[in-house]
């Protein structure tokens, strides 16, 4: 795996923010994920609460050591090309 793809920060308070079967395989990365603002395109298991607000609490997607790196990479492509110049 390259390094770059993945950070774990274990003194964090919030350490982990979601819950996985394996601690070690826990992906601090994306802290906050980046593809909030695609709203219903960004593949996750979100919510919608009911004064409208997306709800990520149990989202695991952009934590995930194997899967999520690549996840979120893939997705940024579709915001770069929502906010290029044209």
């Amino acid at each position: 795996m390259k390094n770059y793809k993945f950070f774990q920060n274990k003194k964090c308070e919030y350490f982990p923010c979601h819950k996985l079967k394996n601690e070690e395989e826990f992906n601090c990365l994306f802290c906050f994920c980046p593809l909030y603002m695609l709203g219903e395109e960004c593949g996750g298991n979100f919510k919608y609460l009911e004064n409208g607000i997306k709800s990520c609490e149990d989202c695991i997607l952009p934590h995930v050591k194997d899967k999520g790196y690549e996840h979120v990479i893939k997705k940024m492509k579709i915001i770069m090309e929502t906010v290029k110049k044209k």
